[in-house]
């Protein structure tokens, strides 16, 4: 008997679920979104989202006097702690939305791409941190770029998951 390698329709989709699933999927759902969100207003508050403030916050500024903040270079284990860190949440985070989100009855090729797209910007975005820290200064734009496609991915992602939540079952 040869093994099937796809899965089988099961007919489980997120328009489909009724009462404390949809509630659970919901309420999830919106806190992870306020947690990433705040998150992400943490991020405006200490780095901004210029490239001059994220490689000033990984490498500081002492070299400009008109700084109105002082800011000296992350020594490495705090670089390798943040990057650790993150890299697990993150992963985690888009685990469980892109889990919800090929729940639903969206494209199979906006799925494709949706929950793929925020595991290369994880690495690109962190392992760009890791080698601007170590001198190579045009990741900073790679940081930006790669940031901005898996902040993008997760509100698309989210506000899909919510939307057919919010959807009448389909029967």
């Amino acid at each position: 008997m040869k093994a099937n390698n796809k899965m089988k329709n099961t007919n489980i989709t997120l328009e489909n679920l009724t009462g404390l699933w949809r509630n659970l999927l919901i309420a999830f759902v919106i806190t992870l979104s306020f947690g990433y969100g705040t998150g992400m207003y943490y991020l405006t508050l200490t780095s901004g989202i210029e490239t001059q403030s994220i490689e000033e916050n990984y490498l500081g500024n002492e070299a400009d006097e008109a700084a109105l903040e002082m800011k000296f270079k992350k020594p490495e284990k705090e670089v390798v702690s943040i990057i650790h860190s993150h890299v697990i949440s993150f992963s985690l985070i888009f685990l469980s939305i892109g889990g919800l989100f090929l729940l639903t009855s969206y494209s199979a090729r906006l799925k494709s791409f949706l929950v793929i797209e925020p595991f290369v910007s994880i690495l690109l975005t962190f392992g760009g941190i890791w080698l601007m820290w170590q001198g190579v200064s045009w990741m900073k734009y790679v940081i930006i770029i790669s940031g901005t496609l898996m902040n993008l991915a997760y509100m698309l992602m989210a506000g899909l998951v919510l939307l057919a939540l919010f959807k009448p079952r389909v029967k």
